[in-house]
């Protein structure tokens, strides 16, 4: 009884309550006014269609609008109530001016060293476009005198993280999606605290949703206690909005503008494998050391000055970078996608990798819900001979976006792609590797909300030291899977098939 009392005032479950409440008042607020208005059903009618025509003429993901398309015309006023209240991106205007004048600022601190893309042109291959696609949509440059080490897996990882944090001097920013505590983060936390007393500048942004469960009410406040400025990146609050599409999904740790990390690693426990809800972690992430490191910071500045609702001149953190790093030879360039601008950075980058690959494409991804123009991409190269593979959990952390995964799985086998699950457990890293030359390594799943309404970043390498290890971690985790054959896919029933079907189609609204 303790328990259930527990779960019933939980903060997550009481505001979905709330919004639910207010979903339902509005939903048989229309009907019983259709049973006495009649001119409410045209009305209603009417309104329903210039939606559809609204959302098919507009801007956006033609899988996205169907799947929107179909609810509406299906069932007018449920549909109708839901896309209104969170179909899209719902950000104001004023939101949009903000971000505006914060990326008009971010941009003057990042500049493309003209060299690095000139000699990035020599090398003859599509790096060079790569490149001119990512800074021209997220005005994040390329970048020669840089270092990079690529994690495995969250423990070693982790073990660098605690190595980076204490030698900090100036500054440690963190930006991350879900902070748990436990043994992970006590740790990182008893650095921080002493690293604040210290006169470090240290920051904390963390998603309040991806937390919500997770940490206390007011925690930034806790946090500050102890000299740690802090911000709940779109409070989960009991009122019906549409930007609770849009979470915060990126994980930043910045140490001095010369170190940072990135990867599919939140500051949780199962992370590193100290607790095993789903079976086996298994997890990536990147170090990011040298003049790569500083948009990364930038990338943080700026989403801290749109929460905390500031405008800090970026130029004074910016440190002084040796000439060369060494021990380094390829390109790096960091890159941020956000769902308030209308470029779909993450999704576009991938697309283009899969397109220009000639011999592999290896993807690691704990979700795997797609639209055609993804599906497609994926089966074109495999039919083209390219040795495409997506590994998968094989214990997932949530039943139903797994069977939406499980659901892809028979148009790509058709075509050629290997699908491999991971059967010690739960895969949630985000890496992609096209033909041993290219990757991407960073906190973009595939699936519609990272692609689509959630804020993340990547690191995008070429010709890095890093690639092998990168290359070396999927040949260690093949052998660690059970490959599922399109034999396989097909011996499912009239049912099952039908089922598969809808969730593909409403896969989108996942």
């Amino acid at each position: 009884m303790r328990n259930l009392s527990k779960l019933i005032f939980q903060r997550a479950v009481v505001v979905s309550l709330a919004i639910l409440m207010q979903i339902a008042f509005f939903v048989v607020g229309l009907h019983y006014l259709r049973e006495y208005y009649r001119w409410i059903n045209v009305a209603i009618g009417v309104l329903s269609w210039v939606l559809v025509v609204a959302i098919i003429t507009g801007q956006g993901n033609p899988s996205y609008k169907i799947a929107w398309i179909v609810p509406i015309l299906a069932l007018p006023v449920f549909g109708l109530v839901i896309y209104l209240l969170f179909g899209g991106n719902r950000t104001s205007s004023i939101e949009n001016r903000r971000m505006r004048v914060i990326s008009a600022a971010t941009t003057r601190q990042l500049q493309q060293d003209a060299d690095v893309l000139r000699e990035l042109e020599s090398r003859g291959d599509c790096a060079f476009n790569h490149a001119r696609y990512l800074f021209h949509a997220s005005g994040y440059p390329i970048y020669r005198n840089t270092r990079t080490v690529y994690f495995p897996d969250g423990e070693t990882c982790f073990a660098r993280m605690l190595e980076e944090l204490e030698k900090a001097e100036r500054y440690i920013f963190l930006e991350f999606f879900i902070i748990e505590p436990g043994q992970m983060w006590d740790a990182i936390l008893d650095i921080l605290r002493r690293k604040a007393e210290n006169g470090v500048d240290v920051r904390v942004l963390y998603d309040d949703f991806g937390c919500i469960k997770r940490l206390p009410m007011r925690y930034a406040a806790k946090l500050a206690e102890s000299g740690i400025r802090a911000h709940a990146f779109n409070p989960y609050l009991p009122v019906l909005s549409g930007r609770l599409n849009n979470r915060d999904h990126r994980k930043l740790m910045i140490i001095d503008g010369e170190t940072a990390f990135t990867g599919g690693i939140n500051l949780a426990d199962e992370y590193i494998n100290r607790v095993s809800p789903f079976g086996h972690w298994k997890d990536c992430g990147i170090l990011v050391q040298g003049e790569a490191a500083w948009p990364m910071t930038v990338m943080f500045l700026s989403f801290w000055d749109y929460v905390d609702r500031t405008q800090e001149e970026l130029a004074a953190f910016r440190p002084d970078f040796p000439e060369s790093v060494g021990g380094e030879s390829g390109f790096v360039q960091p890159f941020a996608d956000s769902p308030i601008e209308p470029e779909d950075v993450g999704a576009t980058i991938l697309r283009e990798m899969i397109c220009g690959a000639r011999s592999r494409v290896w993807i690691m991804t704990p979700y795997l819900i797609l639209d055609d123009t993804m599906t497609s991409a994926l089966c074109v190269a495999a039919r083209r001979g390219v040795d495409v593979r997506i590994v998968t959990p094989g214990t997932p952390d949530k039943w139903y976006v797994h069977a939406v995964t499980r659901a892809n799985y028979g148009v790509l086998t058709a075509a050629g792609v290997r699908i491999f699950e991971y059967t010690p457990g739960f895969v949630h890293a985000k890496v992609f590797l096209a033909d041993s030359r290219y990757a991407v390594v960073g906190t973009v799943n595939l699936d519609f909300r990272s692609l689509y309404l959630h804020f993340e970043d990547a690191v995008y390498l070429y010709c890095t030291d890093s690639l092998a290890a990168v290359e070396a971690d999927f040949s260690a985790v093949f052998p660690r899977c059970a490959e599922i054959t399109h034999a396989q896919c097909s011996r499912v029933g009239l049912g099952q098939r039908l089922l598969q079907s809808l969730l593909r189609l409403f896969a989108p609204l996942m």
